[in-house]
């Protein structure tokens, strides 16, 4: 009879967000939508790694952005072009030429679209979004389709992103003082749909269970999460080999 065994991982940013790309193009929902249906993935960093699994090669990641969260003072003017054009899977092909927002009206129930944040409440099952553009961004465009067409929205986000209080209460207060806000501080839009972190991502792609005992670290650990996961001893040789897998994925821009 097999009693189960445990493992804890130091699991990076990077290797996170290769974690969370690997796990989201394995959901059911969206290889059913790849196969049948769109799915429509916004820019941002992690999603950057989503499209690579789902593409099945590289890209340049940096291209595949809009808003990022860097050190004062650091140039990140050739790392983060923005100049690759959004990605929208029609039956598994590249539909040439079509944005997110411009797809989200023709799409129907159990369609996907994927669409990072900058802020995780874990406990409150919710994210949060920092908006800046007048019209709300991709999210401001995708936020009705979603709820009035029925779209699987999945937001993919590192534990990293976890913060203080809660989130929605934040986003409350932030609401109600946008003359003192505006134009210096983004506004704080909390995001409903399906959160995958690197525990959801150990959970769907080894079966193992998976639980946050750390975070943090130096020497290159800096926002990393330590992660417990049991389960069967296959379960867990199976995780072992996933994250041998991502453990040496460059930090984001290298």
């Amino acid at each position: 009879m097999d009693e189960g065994s445990a493992r804890n991982y130091v699991v990076t940013v990077a290797a996170g967000k290769r974690l969370i790309g690997k796990a989201v193009a394995q959901m059911d929902c969206v290889k059913a939508a790849m196969n049948q249906g769109m799915v429509a993935v916004g820019k941002g960093t992690t999603n950057a790694y989503v499209l690579e699994e789902l593409l099945g090669r590289n890209i340049d990641k940096g291209a595949y952005c809009l808003g990022k969260t860097t050190p004062p003072g650091v140039d990140t003017g050739e790392v983060f072009s923005g100049r690759m054009d959004e990605v929208v899977f029609r039956n598994g092909d590249r539909v040439p030429g079509l944005g997110v927002k411009e797809a989200a009206p023709t799409m129907k129930a159990g369609d996907v679209v994927i669409k990072g944040a900058n802020a995780l409440d874990y406990a409150a099952s919710c994210a949060g979004l920092l908006v800046g553009h007048p019209e709300g961004g991709t999210w401001g465009g995708l936020v009705g389709p979603v709820h009035g067409r029925g779209l699987h929205a999945i937001i993919p986000i590192g534990l990293e992103k976890q913060v203080a209080g809660s989130l929605r209460d934040t986003a409350r207060q932030v609401a109600t003082m946008p003359k003192l806000c505006k134009p210096h501080v983004p506004s704080l839009w909390i995001m409903e749909g399906q959160i995958v972190t690197e525990i959801e991502a150990l959970r769907l792609l080894t079966g193992v269970e998976c639980h946050q005992i750390g975070a943090g670290g130096v020497c290159g650990a800096e926002g990393a999460v330590r992660l417990l996961v049991t389960g069967s001893v296959a379960q867990v040789k199976a995780a072992d080999t996933l994250i041998a897998e991502v453990a040496s994925e460059p930090p984001f821009g290298l």
